[in-house]
């Protein structure tokens, strides 16, 4: 097969998200690195990895002003300025609003990016923080609209985003401003709850169903499937040690050092993987959509060589033999292998 006919695939295998008519590819580029994520970006690779994305048949894009104060959301908007807009879906996130300030000189690497601390964030998920928000990513995207906004991270504002932003959100979706909402976090309980007492569509895990942690089949996946909430499946190599096929003892595994448990079992599943001609990442890529509530994985990468790299993960189908091999040897979640096989 041909890289052409490897987009087109892609392209051509789209899936629903939310209830409002939006339907992607099964694959979604997630921006954190063009807000220049660990370290700053080459000015001449940067602009490369959306029109890679696009070329490899993603056709949803996540960001947040979070990610480099703003800065990924400009270089966004800048890629996207090439490719039709009715045939992409763009995702930002609300919560976090950036004030001006000095910099004098600091960078943002405290926050993992690095950029000008020029800015800083205000966590704010009241209505008028929403509307103000989603006026300013608007402006740094260079768009007419966004499809999908997340709340971003309200692990200690949760009574704040029940009465805020989520009302503000589904008022905005019954307008048409907007045609999905939810929200993104590391953790799949807070969003389970979510599902149960808003009426949200859409909704992110980072971290939390992956081949190393399968806490969101707990909570979120089940409820989610029930009520027709569409779930997005983030950080899927746990922060980088299902990343390559051979994790070594320097592997990190949720933005710190491995556990020598962690990546034993990680070694394990590579083995797995191995004798069926498949890769860890393959595998890493692919395991969320085993579950019918997922319908799409994000992922990364700081330059077109890895989004090109992550693209190829989904070419290849992972056979449901390698799942109920991995489910017997106890290394993956039984019931998400029923459920696919039933």
């Amino acid at each position: 097969m041909t890289g052409h006919d490897e987009t087109a695939r892609l392209s051509a295998d789209r899936v629903a998200i939310g209830r409002g008519g939006l339907a992607v590819p099964p694959l979604g580029y997630g921006a954190a690195a063009l807000g220049n994520l660990y370290r700053a970006l080459d000015d001449h690779a940067w602009p490369e990895i959306v029109p890679e994305a696009w070329r490899r048949g993603i056709r949803y894009f996540d960001v947040a002003p979070h990610y480099g104060l703003g800065l990924a959301e400009r270089r966004l908007g800048e890629g996207l300025r090439s490719v039709p807009r009715d045939q992409i879906v763009v995702s930002t996130k609300v919560g976090r609003l950036l004030v001006p300030q000095a910099a004098e000189g600091r960078t943002d690497l405290e926050n993992l990016f690095d950029v000008p601390a020029d800015h800083r964030r205000v966590h704010d998920y009241s209505r008028d923080g929403v509307l103000r928000s989603i006026e300013d990513s608007l402006t740094r995207l260079g768009l007419d609209r966004i499809d999908i906004v997340l709340v971003h991270d309200p692990d200690d504002h949760e009574r704040e985003a029940l009465d805020g932003a989520f009302p503000a959100l589904s008022e905005l979706r019954d307008q048409g401003v907007i045609t999905s909402f939810g929200a993104g976090m590391n953790q799949s309980a807070m969003l389970a709850r979510f599902v149960r007492e808003t009426d949200a569509d859409v909704m992110m895990v980072a971290g939390r169903w992956t081949l190393l942690d399968q806490g969101a089949s707990d909570d979120l996946l089940p409820l989610a499937d029930r009520r027709g909430v569409s779930v997005l499946a983030a950080a899927v190599f746990n922060s980088g040690i299902l990343a390559t096929d051979d994790p070594g003892d320097d592997a990190t595994f949720d933005y710190g050092p491995a556990r020598g448990a962690v990546i034993a079992r990680a070694r394990e599943i590579a083995e797995v993987a191995r004798s069926h001609g498949r890769t860890l990442p393959e595998l890493a890529a692919q395991y969320p959509l085993t579950h019918p509530a997922v319908a799409a994985v994000v992922m990364g990468g700081a330059d077109a060589g890895q989004v090109g790299r992550n693209a190829g993960l989904l070419e290849r189908s992972v056979p449901d033999d390698v799942w109920s091999e991995l489910a017997e040897l106890g290394l993956i979640n039984r019931s998400a292998v029923a459920e696919r096989q039933s």
